[in-house]
């Protein structure tokens, strides 16, 4: 692989421009087909296999005009001090609202009327409207919901105050300067870490022209195959983040080989074929990684990892071929002033000298653990564990309205409805009583209503059945908020309950809604967990293993992973459910976990984890390959690499920390787990641990049975081959024997 990316690199250097018009064609293209491509006007959410979309499948095919998973909103009244949402005035009000929101959109399916509806609570101080869609809320119209939010406005008039809930009022997640602030702080490490403008804003440059090709085709694509806003969300920040590291690694391995003397064209190829070697393989672990998610079978989460997979193949096609074009417009400039200066007649020697005599940081570290390996792992491991130990109690859901900023109208209709009904009010259960295959259907749901009812909820609306008679609705309010354990428990009781009523009476009964699809969502989570681990895992084992050839090394990084990741989890859960910190990040309710959070993590995580395990770990081996002691590898590693991972960990943080600033909870929660795992795996597993395990097994490291040796395909990372044919073929010219056009021979792709 080394030879065939080092003649890459060199062709793509040579015919720097036919590459960078193609990669400009192709954002082009894809900017122009997001601006004509029709607006996405559905993303539906599935969750195939679970007895929340059994039931929703059921009601769209008994009863369809009902439209089940449409969008719906509560319109909230609260009467001023004094006075009671049925006075005259403000009775007449409300009815108002009821018929000017009937006549306000052709996308309503009902509107309920509070009087009617019985939605007014004891103390006759809070009215709620109930406002049925006919399409989900990412179908509604830009008409529908200003008719929505006008009603609201006409009512607020009067003196009431007047707040709507619901998802019908649903939008795209703001993440306010999130992106600026991420690319502002990589530039500032780049420049620092490479002492160049031109070097810094190389990456940059071809991490932002990836991720726009990658935005922009999932942006045209959206309406076709039913993409949703969180997946473009999500292939932004993990394009980015990578994008940048993986040209980040070419372009330094390009100054070092500069650095060694080597003329740009060969130093580009030198690059390409070590470093873009790593960033293949780190590239493929990432991809397996998000492509992965298809195990847990949620359509919604197949799409998201297979568009963020897209864009991250992006990223290393265009560190392969766009950067290298890239460096050969930069000229001399890549190098920072003091560099160019050694460059000139008569300083070399001296920087070089310099250079030598004060070893860097990373080599300083390097030799550190070396002296001290078990204390080094102890504390690591240690530290990481005591992080850890909040995972334990972890609470896994989806948030609802009650995770908003309380500045928004959906918290606050939330928080109105709760203070009025009590918060079961928020989240209401639909039963689904299907009775084609009972006798008297009539009296198996009002035997559903009975068995509800002695569980102990707040209150069971009189079933509704279709026109055909054979399929029922009974609508539950429980008594605690639609996250709460509670409100779980009382799910599970009604369909425990339901196996023996559809024993007695034939009847089956559905628990279904906007609560129970949540937590059926937290189930199918937590059993694709383990296999999805154990798939994602042991590819990438195997990946490692072949890159690495060792058995112990591909190891060690899985284990060191699950340590960093489980870390990180303990800290989501300190943070965003136990409250810590939690007004410095944003968080202003507390509540479970997204359900989704664990194995999301590991998916991302993982493939990101395996980029520094790869980039560092990789130059250990090639220094090792070429005749160094263990020991002295991993200080070779640490001198060439330590400061370009810190850059581009510190990079990859500031992407993902800036999506802490959004107002979506979903977008908050996985900007701060990712920023808090790649501080962890970069600087603690991979800078810490990894060198002093490695220490500990000095050459055991590098072990691989020699049967499995043989067996493997050597891809040469390292560049072990490629050095070898470099050797020869400059032995061979030196001689006069033709080795001039054997080296042309070499280069020609």
């Amino acid at each position: 692989m080394a030879t065939f990316l080092y003649k890459l690199g060199r062709l793509t250097f040579r015919r720097r421009g036919f590459v960078a018009l193609i990669w400009v064609a192709l954002l082009a293209v894809g900017i122009l087909g997001a601006a004509t491509a029709s607006t996405a006007t559905s993303s539906s959410f599935s969750i195939p296999g679970t007895e929340a979309q059994r039931a929703f499948d059921l009601l769209e095919e008994r009863n369809p005009g009902n439209s089940a998973d449409g969008a719906t909103a509560r319109v909230v009244f609260k009467a001023p001090e004094g006075e009671k949402v049925t006075d005259a005035d403000n009775k007449r009000e409300i009815t108002g609202i009821v018929k000017e929101l009937q006549s306000g959109s052709q996308q309503i399916a009902k509107v309920d009327d509070p009087f009617k509806a019985q939605a007014v609570s004891q103390d006759a101080s809070t009215a709620y409207i109930s406002v049925s869609y006919q399409v989900n809320s990412m179908e509604l119209t830009d008409a529908t919901r200003d008719s929505l939010e006008d009603a609201g406005k006409d009512a607020q008039k009067s003196g009431m105050k007047v707040e709507i809930g619901g998802d019908a009022l649903q939008v795209m997640p703001h993440t306010g300067t999130a992106e600026i602030i991420g690319v502002v702080i990589a530039a500032i490490v780049l420049v620092i870490t490479f002492g160049s403008l031109v070097a810094a804003g190389l990456p940059l440059l071809t991490a932002l022209i990836g991720v726009g090709i990658g935005v922009s085709t999932i942006t045209a694509l959206a309406n076709v195959l039913d993409l949703g806003s969180t997946t473009s969300t999500l292939a932004m920040m993990i394009g980015l983040a990578v994008g940048i590291d993986y040209a980040l690694f070419i372009v330094s391995r390009y100054r070092a080989e500069l650095a060694d003397g080597r003329e740009r064209e060969e130093a580009a190829g030198r690059a390409v074929g070590t470093a873009g070697s790593a960033v293949v393989f780190a590239g493929l672990t990432v991809v397996i990684a998000l492509v992965g998610l298809a195990v847990v079978n949620i359509p919604m989460l197949t799409k998201m990892g297979f568009a963020a997979a897209g864009t991250v193949a992006i990223a290393v096609v265009i560190a392969l071929t766009l950067v290298p074009a890239l460096l050969g417009f930069a000229g001399k400039r890549v190098m920072g002033r003091k560099a160019r200066k050694a460059a000139e007649p008569g300083n070399g020697a001296d920087l070089t000298k310099s250079a030598e005599a004060k070893p860097n940081m990373g080599t300083r570290w390097a030799r550190f653990v070396l002296r001290k390996p078990v204390w080094v792992m102890l504390v690591g491991v240690l530290g990481l564990g005591v992080i850890a130990v909040p995972a334990a109690s972890l609470e896994m859901g989806l948030p609802d309205d009650g995770a908003q900023p309380k500045s928004t109208t959906q918290r606050q209709a939330y928080d109105m409805l709760s203070d009025g009904f009590g918060p079961g009010f928020n989240g209401p259960l639909m039963v689904v009583v299907d009775t084609k295959n009972s006798s008297d259907g009539k009296a198996a749901a009002a035997r559903v209503s009975e068995e509800i009812e002695s569980i102990g909820v707040v209150a069971v609306a009189p079933a509704q059945f279709n026109k055909a008679g054979d399929t029922a609705t009974i609508v539950v309010i429980p008594k605690d908020r639609p996250s709460s354990h509670a409100t779980e428990e009382v799910v599970h009781d009604i369909r425990d309950a339901g196996e023996d009523i559809k024993a007695d009476t034939g009847a089956e009964v559905l628990v279904t809604g906007a609560t129970a699809m949540n937590i059926d969502f937290s189930q199918k989570m937590n059993d694709a967990l383990v296999p999805y681990l154990a798939l994602v895992v042991g590819l990438a084992f195997l990946l490692l293993m072949l890159v690495f050839r060792s058995i112990l090394v591909p190891l060690k990084a899985a284990l060191g992973f699950l340590l960093s990741v489980v870390a990180a989890l303990g800290a989501v859960v300190a943070v965003f459910q136990w409250g810590w910190l939690g007004s410095l990040f944003g968080v202003e309710q507390t509540g479970p976990i997204m359900s989704m959070m664990p194995i999301f993590m590991v998916g991302v995580v993982f493939g990101l984890a395996m980029d520094y395990e790869v980039f560092l770990v990789t130059r250990m081996r090639e220094a090792y390959v070429h005749g160094e002691s263990p020991g002295q590898a991993i200080v070779t590693g640490f001198k060439h690499g330590a400061r370009v991972v810190t850059a581009a960990a510190v990079i990859m943080m500031a992407v993902f920390a800036g999506f802490i600033g959004s107002s979506e909870q979903m977008i908050k929660m996985i900007g701060f787990s990712l920023a808090i795992a790649v501080l962890f795996d970069a600087f603690v597993v991979r800078m810490a641990i990894v060198p002093a395990v490695l220490a500990l097994l000095g050459r055991k490291a590098w072990w691989l049975p020699r049967w499995l040796d043989r067996a493997l395909p050597n891809v040469d990372v390292e560049g072990e081959k490629l050095q070898q044919q470099l050797t020869d073929t400059s032995d061979s010219a030196g001689s006069g024997d033709g080795g001039g056009e054997g080296e042309r021979e070499l280069v020609r792709v």
